[in-house]
């Protein structure tokens, strides 16, 4: 049942309906730094950037998930999110994330005048960012 506290959140996913339900809280990343929202906050939307999102939902579970890219817009009483770039820890395969941050890192390091250094950066950031999410950090 919802807390007088709690409120909408909707994360919809270019192939699903990833996320709906009540919450108390939800933190997430934006290109303007980590946020946490509680039901009242002023309404705003915002670019994503990579990082994890946690759903606090008012039966007290946390449920996170590796949030890459998309768009949130938060209201009073409801925060959606068209995310372009979104996993549950269960379907991050950790093997390729760290073949993935070993070579952004590689890339980093050579500073080869062909290599899009923002490119292998974000890359970077992806890899971190699905790795740290299965280990709960």
């Amino acid at each position: 049942m919802a807390s007088d506290n709690s409120f909408i959140v909707k994360i919809t996913a270019p192939d699903r309906l990833f996320y709906s339900g009540n919450a108390d809280m939800i933190e997430l990343t934006t290109t303007e730094g980590q946020i946490g929202v509680y039901k009242g906050h002023i309404p705003l939307t915002a670019v994503i950037a990579p990082g994890t999102v946690r759903i606090y939902e008012t039966e007290g579970q946390v449920k996170s998930a590796a949030l890459i890219s998309g768009f949130v817009e938060i209201l009073q009483d409801k925060v959606e999110i068209l995310a372009e770039d979104i996993l549950w820890p269960d379907e991050i395969d950790v093997k390729r994330a760290e073949e993935a941050r070993i070579r952004a890192e590689r890339r980093i390091a050579e500073k080869a005048t062909d290599t899009n250094l923002a490119r292998a950066e974000l890359a970077l950031k992806k890899a971190v960012v699905r790795i740290e999410t299965v280990k709960g950090e």
